[in-house]
């Protein structure tokens, strides 16, 4: 997997309004998620550097612990949407799953031929190890179906293998979730479920998640997804004193305790982010003005299409510059300002005239599919033939 990470931040998911923090956090960590790409691909920033060398060492090799934020975010709202008094009951598993895929597959598919015409571009002015090959269509089809890494497959961008892991961690919940229905439960029925996911986080945290073979699977970053599904049940203010205490026990102590046996810094991460989630997570930004709130709810709200087109952006202003700029740092940091500007905004744009049309014409496919199921069940209905009473 490349060691360049990058998160698809919340990835696609249109959070309420009023959940101002998550939009803060959310186009934060977007900008040093794309901040550290254009200091980890270059070779703009391998001329600028000089300038600051230690902000461009920081945002190449740390700055990609950001994709933490995001991850909890994700278990948070995947929490709120699939259960959100952490409770069994997803009847219909395949549907929620291909709910998911829709929302994601398809604008990453449009930005995955993007990333391609943007190879094919750059390659005429540079030579870089960030340019990708011409796919085959084997290579495009297990993009597709967002199983690339798992089948070995380079990436055709630097964030595709988070769009995978984000479904794949949907998907995980989800099946836990569905599976826990079937567990006795008795008395415990309220507590299952997180009994449930705190298990599976303990096993990621303890073992998958110091693993690194497994870290192109769900199972290596579903400690923190599950920290973040942890802090929405927590934050439940419908909930007893008692409940709430006891449900972020069940946060906390999984986490401080992997910490003690093997400390990472990720993980940390992780759980500061979901102690704000548990404290501020649910609030709205009362001081903030509607401008401001407005404007960081749109912001976050395209930070997936700014994670989507931002890679080729940042691929082609690289080899731009190079090709026809002069190489003192002074231009080339110049060229890292303006691939981060345009990365803003051709992602508002694809947000605007891509994701959002890509996402209603897949809600009014699912539509005319479902209203046809319940024509299909009302039609044999209709056509069963009854039996009288004594007959």
């Amino acid at each position: 997997m490349n060691t360049a990470v990058m998160a698809a931040p919340g990835l696609a998911g249109n959070q309420d309004k009023q959940y101002g923090l998550i939009n803060v956090l959310k186009v934060v960590a977007a900008q040093l998620i794309v901040l550290h790409h254009l200091a980890f691909y270059g070779p703009m920033a391998d001329h600028a550097r000089v300038l600051a060398p230690g902000l461009f060492d920081w945002l190449a090799d740390d700055a990609r612990i950001a994709v933490q934020v995001f991850l909890v975010i994700g278990g948070f709202l995947a929490a709120k949407s699939l259960s959100p008094h952490g409770v069994p009951g997803i009847d219909h598993p395949l549907q929620t799953i291909l709910r998911r895929y829709l929302k994601l597959a398809p604008p990453f598919l449009v930005a995955m031929l993007l990333a391609i015409g943007a190879s094919a571009l750059a390659s005429l002015w540079m030579t870089h190890p960030s340019i990708s090959a011409p796919p085959g269509f084997a290579q495009l089809g297990a993009h597709a179906l967002l199983l690339h890494d798992l089948l070995g497959y380079d990436a055709l961008s630097a964030g595709a293998w988070y769009v995978a892991i984000d479904f794949q961690l949907y998907l995980l919940m989800t099946m836990l979730l569905w599976g826990s229905r079937c567990l006795p439960a008795g008395r415990l029925v309220n507590w299952l479920v997180p009994m449930l996911i705190v298990t599976a986080v303990g096993s990621s945290l303890f073992f998958f998640n110091r693993q690194s073979s497994w870290d192109i699977t769900a199972l290596y970053f579903f400690g923190s997804y599950g920290l973040g599904a942890m802090a929405w049940w927590a934050s439940d203010t419908k909930r007893s004193p008692q409940a709430v205490t006891i449900l972020f026990g069940m946060l906390l102590i999984p986490a401080l305790a992997a910490l003690a046996a093997d400390f990472r810094e990720r993980i940390a991460l992780a759980l500061v982010v979901a102690c704000f989630l548990f404290m501020f997570g649910r609030r709205s930004l009362s001081t903030a003005s509607s401008l401001t709130a407005s404007f960081l709810h749109a912001a976050a709200n395209a930070s997936y299409s700014v994670f989507l087109v931002h890679f080729p952006i940042c691929l082609v202003m690289n080899a731009a510059f190079v090709r026809f700029v002069a190489m003192r740092p002074e231009t080339q940091a110049l060229g890292v300002c303006a691939a981060w500007a345009a990365s803003m905004l051709v992602g508002a744009l694809f947000h605007r005239w891509v994701e959002r049309p890509l996402g209603r014409w897949c809600e009014l496919g699912k539509g005319r599919v479902t209203a046809f199921h319940i024509g299909a069940e009302h039609s044999r209905a209709q056509n069963c033939p009854t039996s009288a009473p004594g007959g």
